[in-house]
């Protein structure tokens, strides 16, 4: 029986069990001191709020994962135990930090923090109308309302003869008008020695208004809109100098099929009903406060004085002030 209680001791396991009894009867008969430090604790569920707590940091399985998480999507393995130690102690750093700031009233008066505020109240609004998806019949009746959003803008598609001001000077236009003379009936694809070299293109097919604008300005654009097909016309300037149009053809604005665009109406009405919920929910919260705003000064009274901008920026580094 000796020998076998002697065998008994001499396992590890025994002998760890047996360290750890000892232990945890000298916790209880010596509770460690009270800490007046925050305690870090890791729970399932969030710790209810309230000054109890005010000194507890509580971090939840889920906030563990995110930074486990976070950590392997960045170096692409999982954290060592030190690094996750690190992960931790980085997080419960920050919200401390936060606290103390809160406290001291750091967040009072401060646009950033404010505009973050404001943000965040806007999400809350707009993921509770995210979460009702439509039905096809809802995106249907929706889209008839607003067929116009989806509107495909009218397309053209001319050539163009281009008549340089850096090369003719001041008779740039009047060349072009003596170009459109002998050029009376001509086919769009004639062959024409008289024109200077243009730096794009002098084709130009199914191009909407859009991108027009960007590469000739409007004026030729809206021009360029209102000339008859089959013909040359001109000429009309664009940020360039002249040119002479022959429209090929024009393809009208169209409102495409519903079926062809479902996936686009759905984005656009979530992002309607993130819109209206935004605005019903402020103004259920600005129904709660009252504005006030200075009084007028009375009739015939000088202006309030303006600010000295310059004396303001006086204590402004030369280098910081905008030029």
């Amino acid at each position: 029986m000796k020998i076998l209680s002697s065998r008994v001791l001499r396992e590890p396991l025994v002998q760890f069990l047996l360290i750890g009894l000892v232990l945890f009867g000298a916790y209880y008969a010596f509770p460690p001191a009270q800490s007046t430090a925050p305690t870090v604790r890791a729970v399932s569920q969030p710790a209810p709020s309230g000054p109890a707590s005010s000194r507890q940091i509580v971090l939840t399985l889920d906030q563990l994962t995110r930074l486990a998480t976070g950590f392997q999507a960045q170096w692409g393995r999982e954290p060592t135990t030190q690094e996750f130690d690190r992960l931790v102690e980085n997080d419960t750093k920050e919200e401390i930090l936060y606290r103390e700031g809160i406290a001291m009233g750091l967040d009072k008066d401060d646009e950033i923090v404010r505009r973050r505020m404001a943000q965040k109240m806007q999400f809350l609004a707009e993921d509770v109308a995210a979460a009702h998806q439509p039905t096809a019949v809802e995106l249907k009746a929706w889209f008839d309302q607003n067929a116009k959003l989806f509107e495909e803008p009218e397309r053209v598609s001319f050539r163009h003869l281009y008549f340089s001001p850096d090369r003719r000077g001041a008779n740039a236009r009047a060349d072009a008008e003596k170009a459109l003379a002998e050029l009376k009936d001509a086919p769009q694809d004639v062959k024409f020695a008289g024109p200077d070299p243009f730096m794009f293109q002098n084709y130009y097919r199914d191009r909407a208004a859009e991108y027009l604008n960007k590469e000739f300005g409007p004026r030729f654009t809206t021009a360029v809109g209102k000339l008859p097909a089959g013909s040359w016309q001109g000429p009309i300037e664009s940020g360039f100098g002249w040119h002479l149009v022959f429209v090929d053809t024009v393809i009208p604005a169209r409102a495409p099929p519903f079926e062809d665009v479902e996936p686009d109406v759905k984005r656009a009405w979530l992002a309607d009903q993130k819109a209206k919920a935004d605005q019903k929910a402020y103004e259920g919260m600005r129904a709660k406060y009252t504005i006030l705003m200075p009084a007028p000064p009375p009739e015939g009274a000088p202006p309030p004085p303006k600010p000295d901008l310059t004396a303001a920026t006086r204590s402004i580094p030369s280098d910081m002030v905008p030029q």
